[in-house]
């Protein structure tokens, strides 16, 4: 056994989308990690593909929007969605939200894409490894103990030859069935299983079929064969979903998937029948000393809202920051126990609002399964807020019956944009930034007393009107590009109330 004295600062357990995220989002932090993933690659399966408008803000601010973008780029027409009783037949139905489409170049600097996960998993992992990231996949955790100093992990490599390596922390994105969850004796709870379905991944040329009618989902309403199919790359490779004939064999379901396209002798190679259990699990805790899970390790979730993947990679955004200042010395120990305070509030409510979509296309933003008020889904994206942790409140209302983002601490900056065209996104880096009115000059020393890397801009008149303050006034922004304090004016001592509140947040005592 070899014993690896040189710690890392974070091991990582888990080589998905959160697993890598968390990766590339730590090394943007500067804190060297090491990854493990048992599987010898990357997912074959494409799973997830909606990578929503926040995750790519997310990529954006490390540098690899452009990268995922690229990945993205065969189904960047196929964004609408379709249904009738075969897909030969099936309309694009109308391209429409709840209060009518948004003018999105005003609320985010960034856009949302569909990319299959075997084709981003490995976009991430080469970008990580490209920056200097320790990834090993064929490598599995087997045991681990905390101690006083950290966390002593044994590897093993598919050689069966194992190794020692001591770590500060743990980040469990080892999916759904998470070993290490259940090694901590974590519980789960939620609405649970909510009935069982089927995957069908297979190969068509549906290229000719589609043209003109490109779709991201097209429902089929038939008796025989219901479903939905789900493009991949919008021309050879596709999933068909289904809630009936479980049972079918590959060589049914190739019967059953013509009579859904509609073209009785297209040749279809069926390449995995996959049944799962659509449900809602989230992690009691999100946090076990030195041990934090992430991704679907924490929450299980149905696909309806396409938020899963993106939940995660969120978890790994989150977090990420912390463990940085905490192993600067810049944070105190508080400010990770924020993280469960923050996402495990934040899943909960994600994974519930997954649930109780309908998974029908025709009414999916309109509709609930059992009369929950479902959140609007720009705001549900984009509008989230956190009303504990890492924040400090001021009492100001906020709703996700439509996109509210005001300046409230706990949501994200308002987008907006600045005269050299960047966005107020931008300016966020790996520390806080303090954003202020006009006539706030007195917060550049305030701030350079109170924290030396605190970087301070000062915006216009209009900005302020975004983020609720007078000329003043003053926001604290997160690196993770949330709002974490708000004063609407100048305070009779500001280096004192930005000292104090810094504090807070920070856990600095």
């Amino acid at each position: 056994m070899m014993y690896n004295v040189h710690a890392h600062r974070v091991l990582i357990v888990g080589g998905g989308l959160a697993g890598l995220s968390a990766a590339l989002f730590l090394q943007h932090q500067g804190v060297r990690t090491v990854l493990v993933e048992r599987r010898h690659t990357t997912s074959p399966q494409p799973k997830a593909r909606r990578i929503n408008i926040r995750t790519m803000e997310m990529f954006q601010q490390i540098g690899i929007f452009d990268a995922v973008l690229d990945a993205a780029r065969d189904l960047a027409d196929y964004q609408f969605m379709a249904a009738g009783p075969s897909l030969a037949e099936a309309t694009r139905l109308p391209h429409a939200l709840p209060g009518g489409l948004p003018d999105w170049d005003a609320i985010t600097p960034a856009t949302a894409c569909l990319c299959a996960q075997d084709l981003l998993e490995p976009v991430l992992r080469r970008i990580a490894e490209d920056r200097g990231c320790d990834i090993r996949f064929s490598v599995e955790l087997t045991e681990f103990e905390e101690d006083a100093d950290g966390i002593e992990a044994t590897l093993r490599r598919a050689d069966g030859s194992t190794e020692l390596l001591r770590a500060d922390y743990l980040i469990a994105a080892d999916g759904a069935g998470s070993p290490v969850r259940r090694r901590l004796g974590i519980e789960r709870s939620g609405r649970g299983t909510l009935g069982q379905a089927v995957n069908v991944y297979f190969r068509a040329d549906l290229s000719e079929l589609v043209r003109g009618r490109e779709f991201n989902l097209c429902q089929i309403e038939n008796s025989s064969v219901p479903g939905g199919f789900a493009s991949i790359d919008g021309a050879r490779r596709w999933i068909f979903m289904a809630r009936d004939g479980l049972d079918r064999t590959a060589a049914e379901w190739a019967d059953a998937l013509r009579i859904a396209i509609g073209v009785p002798d297209i040749e279809v190679e069926v390449l995995s029948v996959m049944p799962w259990e659509p449900g809602m699990f989230v992690a009691d805790s999100y946090r076990a000393g030195r041990v934090f899970l992430a991704g679907d390790a924490a929450h299980v979730m149905t696909p309806y809202a396409a938020a899963g993947a993106n939940t995660g990679i969120g978890d790994a955004h989150n977090l990420a920051w912390k463990l940085a200042m905490v192993l600067r010395g810049t944070g105190g120990p508080g400010l990770l126990d924020s993280y469960h305070r923050e996402r495990h509030a934040l899943g909960w409510y994600v994974a519930d609002q997954s649930s109780i979509r309908t998974g029908n296309l025709r009414t999916m933003n309109q509709q609930s399964t059992d009369g929950t008020p479902l959140a609007d889904p720009i705001a549900f994206i984009l509008g989230q807020r956190y009303e504990q942790g890492a924040v400090i409140g001021d009492g100001s209302s906020h709703t996700m019956s439509r996109l509210d983002l005001a300046g409230q601490p706990g949501t994200r900056v308002p987008h907006y944009r600045l005269a050299d065209g960047r966005s107020t996104l931008d300016l966020i880096g790996t520390d806080f930034v303090l954003l202020t009115g006009p006539d706030g000059v007195v917060w550049k020393d305030a701030a350079e007393q109170v924290r030396p890397t605190l970087e301070h801009f000062r915006m216009d008149e209009k900005w302020c009107v975004t983020a609720g303050v007078e000329n003043t006034g003053a926001i604290l922004i997160r690196p993770d590009q949330i709002i974490a304090w708000r004063t609407p004016e100048l305070p009779a001592d500001p280096a004192r109330v930005l000292a104090e509140s810094v504090g807070r947040i920070l856990d600095l005592r």
